[in-house]
């Protein structure tokens, strides 16, 4: 361990692997420690007994449920955008290898009180039973102007400055109503609050087309993918990218202490009475808490379940979210469902999470509208974690550290972090133009 990297990660969380895997295929010498026995950190994946131990405090499930073996059950999961920038970067380095993805079923949103599919087409909005006829067409006009929009061909603007023009202002030419702009927002643009109405609408037309193009990617109900065996997969697959590219995980490590010289710089860390010498760290907010600060709580609600959840098509796999407006919140809410499909679960069985920004000390009567929305559980256990950020100065200290996981189910916020840090670590942007059939594992 007496060597010298160019940069140590610490913790084998997805975004931390991520990093690791980007710097790594970049050539730098990277060496990668977790103080846990097992990969993942906060972003593990557990089998049944290990679950069991985790909120149950005893070591083996009830036999009823199935082989502990056969669950692999995600603590951050996220469905990936077919199209998306995650995609993208795992493209880029090369890992799709060791990964095999599976289109998810469905993508749902909670409306005027019911779940109803995601319509992000001319053609699906006017099948849509979330509006009605007249709403039917003008939403219908509003995607085909997204959908057509070309930044690069001012005949497809309408005469509109997407770069000057408000989300709200825009909407207003279309005539949507609330409703409409709820879903569109929340569940096709992805926002996880209303700020969005309020600066230019670029952005929410980028994420629009992004969400389309993804849906018709694998002709699927949804626009997202999942690996099969679950987000577990990941930490795996980016260890054996980083030991094709020289670089070192090591697993179990106690202690890995970030060792500063005078002037606050890092230059090492230790553990087990080693260091290892280093010019950056970078890390999960565990590793250096004096130097993040907390900015809220997620709760959750992980369900094991024997059947899809109603109202979703039998999705096997099926997202729902649940925009804050329509529960009287200040946070949006979302249900992930995964199954046997995407092997996460035995036969017959499948789980579902539920999880949102905490604005309560009671996760139980808060997660309430979503755990309503999953019909009978079999079993059903509750969570409330801490969410921290940096606040240090990386250009003073050489620490990159990332920001807790949110409360969303989908990868969107996971990825900005990751190529925030990318740029802070390395001086440059990550080159994200690959060729995304490399992914094309997903298919069945």
């Amino acid at each position: 361990m007496d060597e010298e990297y160019d940069a140590i990660v610490l913790g084998t969380g997805l975004k931390e692997c991520i990093l690791s895997g980007l710097l790594s295929v970049d050539g730098l010498k990277v060496l990668h420690m977790d103080r846990n026995d097992y990969y993942g950190g906060e972003s593990t994946s557990l089998n049944l007994n290990q679950l069991w131990k985790k909120f149950r405090g005893e070591d083996k499930a009830p036999a009823h449920l199935g082989s502990s073996r056969d669950y692999n059950v995600d603590m951050m999961p996220k469905f990936m955008m077919a199209n998306g920038k995650l995609v993208r970067v795992l493209i880029h380095t090369d890992v799709t290898k060791y990964l095999s993805f599976k289109a998810v079923d469905g993508s749902y949103v909670f409306v005027k009180g019911k779940v109803q599919k995601v319509p992000a087409t001319p053609v699906e909005a006017l099948k849509s039973s979330l509006m009605g006829i007249f709403e039917k067409r003008r939403a219908g006009k509003f995607f085909s102007y997204v959908q057509e929009y070309d930044e690069k061909d001012p005949k497809t603007h309408d005469g509109v400055d997407l770069k000057r023009v408000t989300t709200k202002e825009l909407i207003a030419k279309f005539g949507l109503d609330e409703n409409t702009i709820d879903f569109i927002g929340h569940a096709v643009a992805l926002h996880s609050n209303d700020s969005h109405l309020h600066q230019p609408a670029y952005d929410t037309v980028m994420r629009m087309k992004l969400y389309a193009e993804s849906l018709a990617r694998f002709q699927g109900g949804s626009p997202y993918i999942y690996p099969l065996y679950g987000l577990g997969e990941l930490p795996q697959a980016f260890a054996r990218l980083s030991a094709v590219y020289g670089g070192t995980y090591m697993l179990n490590k106690p202690e890995c202490k970030v060792e500063f010289d005078e002037e606050g710089k890092v230059i090492g860390v230790t553990s087990e009475g080693e260091t290892a010498k280093c010019k950056k760290v970078v890390c999960d907010p565990s590793y250096l808490p004096n130097k993040v600060r907390k900015i809220g709580r997620v709760a959750r609600a992980i369900a094991i379940m024997s059947h899809p959840i109603p109202n979703t098509n039998d999705s096997q796999s099926v997202q729902v979210i649940l925009p804050q407006k329509q529960l009287g919140r200040k946070s949006d809410m979302y249900v992930f469902c995964c199954s046997y499909s995407h092997n996460v679960a035995p036969k017959g069985k499948f789980i579902a999470f539920v999880s949102t920004d905490a604005e309560t000390d009671n996760p139980q009567t808060e997660l309430k509208p979503g755990i309503d929305l999953l019909g009978p559980v079999d079993e059903l256990f509750f969570d409330i974690y801490d969410r921290y950020e940096p606040v240090n100065e990386p250009t003073l200290d050489n620490c990159f550290i990332s920001t807790s996981y949110d409360a969303t189910t989908h990868f969107d916020t996971t990825v900005v972090d990751v190529l925030n840090m990318y740029k802070l670590i390395t001086g440059k942007e990550l080159d994200l133009s690959v060729d995304l059939n490399a992914a094309s594992a997903a298919e069945e």
